[in-house]
């Protein structure tokens, strides 16, 4: 494990530029280009250029020193100074990580990269972490500015832009767009209200109630043909915008959207550093990835706890520290490796502890907590909620209607059920509130540890952020607005 996961954002001064002014006009270029490969094989090539009247980052940082993420964008002088970084997640990588691309199977993601626009020529080189940390360039290429076209086509049709609590300049502040999915016309008032509602849930929580005056709030509501989402395994689909679905990388309650181009080109009619994608649907479900995006859908009896999980992924870089539900996932991470996210180790012999300013001397590591009797009642929750999850797909592809009321009725009384009871738990563990490593996070039950034995990142419902990663969250917000 690189010491710089431990203390990445104290770089930040050595490699900050005096002038953003010296290198950069005051807008973006959206690189797009198409990803494609399987397990074992990846091309990356360029699609389009297109301009954007904004830069909503930074212009002091413009090194990004966190080290998160797969991937990296670096943006070079002709001679070869290091002007700009960024690292990012992408679909295209948690898909090398399915059985489906490990059995060879080619599949091809339209995905972007911002930047802020050069006033010169420059090479862009796109990096990917390798075993022990170490970065492969995977693409290079000099961009020369005149040998482009760069468009400038915006979108145009029936839209509604929504502002909230703008505290300032973009390059100052966090900006958040959130776009409204599956919203018909006549459901414009319900999506406005939505906006109003997340965003207050939004800064109900800690650290981001603490910095409320550091973030630009915006929503993009776009109509909908249709209500809803896809929802594949149900066999049902929808026209929507922005594509989203159920089902995605196989995984039934992952939602995500391979309309990156129709997301991106949405929500550049604002300034943005992380977008939201709010699903008008009652259903459980979301999706989180760094850089790229997190979803959420908006009427289900969670919806507090997704918006705020995801966003996790998609801002903070966070992992999902959990184990005990399904995924579809052929060993996302390696326990012989150290993860990169901030709040997940694998806790590797003569390495330092990435978080162990906040362990206590008499805290042993790892951590021993009552595992065992955790793992017994979530598993017998998840066991019980994959069945009545199987009979709604049946109901639904039967169109039963009074059957699917009464089966959502259940599985929502289930999860409330199996929340009161690891309420209890949590509550009753001595180790509630204290900084160690428990084992048991990255989807694997061995090998994997976590900060606290509880944080909104591992267990579902009204909580807090671990002090880990709210730690991580608040450097994320300093290193966007310092």
């Amino acid at each position: 494990m690189k010491k710089i996961l431990t203390f990445f954002y104290l770089l930040i001064p050595i490699f900050s530029f005096s002038s953003f002014d010296e290198y950069f006009y005051p807008k973006s270029i959206r690189i797009d280009f198409y990803h494609t490969g399987n397990s074992k094989e990846e091309v990356i090539s360029i699609d389009k250029f297109y301009l954007i009247d904004h830069w909503a980052g930074s212009i002091k940082n413009l090194i990004d020193p966190s080290d998160l993420g797969k991937y990296k964008v670096e943006i070079f002088t002709m001679d070869d100074v290091l002007i700009f970084s960024y690292n990012f997640d992408s679909i295209f990588a948690e898909y090398q990580t399915t059985k489906n691309a490990i059995d060879g199977t080619k599949k091809t993601f339209s995905e972007s990269v911002l930047i802020p626009y050069p006033k010169d020529d420059f090479k862009l080189k796109i990096k990917k972490r390798q075993k022990r940390n170490e970065y492969l360039i995977v693409f290079e290429e000099d961009i020369n500015l005149s040998e482009i076209f760069i468009s400038k086509e915006k979108r145009k049709g029936d839209y509604f832009i929504w502002e909230k609590n703008l505290c300032g300049e973009p390059s100052n502040c966090v900006d958040i767009v959130i776009l409204a999915e599956g919203y018909t016309k006549k459901e414009k008032k319900k999506a406005t209200s939505d906006f109003e509602k997340f965003y207050n849930i939004f800064f109900s929580q800690e650290p981001y109630k603490s910095f409320k005056d550091k973030f630009n709030f915006y929503g993009v509501f776009v109509s909908s043909e249709e209500s809803g989402c896809d929802e594949p395994s149900f066999g049902i689909w929808k026209n929507t915008p922005f594509g989203t679905s159920f089902d995605s990388l196989g995984s039934e309650r992952y939602i995500l959207s391979e309309e990156n181009k129709n997301i991106r080109d949405w929500a550049s009619l604002v300034p943005y550093d992380s977008i939201l994608i709010m699903i008008n649907h009652k259903r459980y479900g979301g999706g989180g990835i760094y850089n790229l995006y997190a979803t959420f859908t908006a009427n289900n009896l969670w919806k507090d706890y997704l918006l705020l999980h995801e966003f996790g992924h998609s801002f903070g870089g966070l992992a999902d520290e959990y184990y005990t539900s399904s995924t579809s996932y052929e060993e996302f991470y390696k326990i012989d490796e150290e993860p990169a996210e901030p709040n997940i180790t694998a806790l590797l012999k003569g390495e330092p502890l990435k978080w162990g300013s906040f362990v206590l001397k008499d805290t042993p590591i790892p951590t021993p907590w009552e595992k065992e009797k955790f793992d017994n009642m979530d598993l017998e929750y998840q066991k019980e909620r994959e069945k009545l999850n199987e009979e709604i797909k049946e109901a639904k592809k039967n169109k039963d209607i009074e059957k699917i009321k009464i089966l959502e009725e259940k599985i929502n009384n289930l999860s409330l059920e199996n929340y009161k009871k690891l309420e209890k738990f949590f509550n009753e563990s001595k180790w509630k509130g204290i900084v160690g490593a428990f084992e048991g996070a990255g989807y694997q039950s061995k090998g994997l540890y976590r900060p606290e034995i509880d944080c909104i990142m591992f267990s579902r419902g009204k909580r807090p952020y671990c002090k880990v990663c709210t730690e991580a969250i608040i450097k994320r917000i300093k290193y966007l607005t310092e």
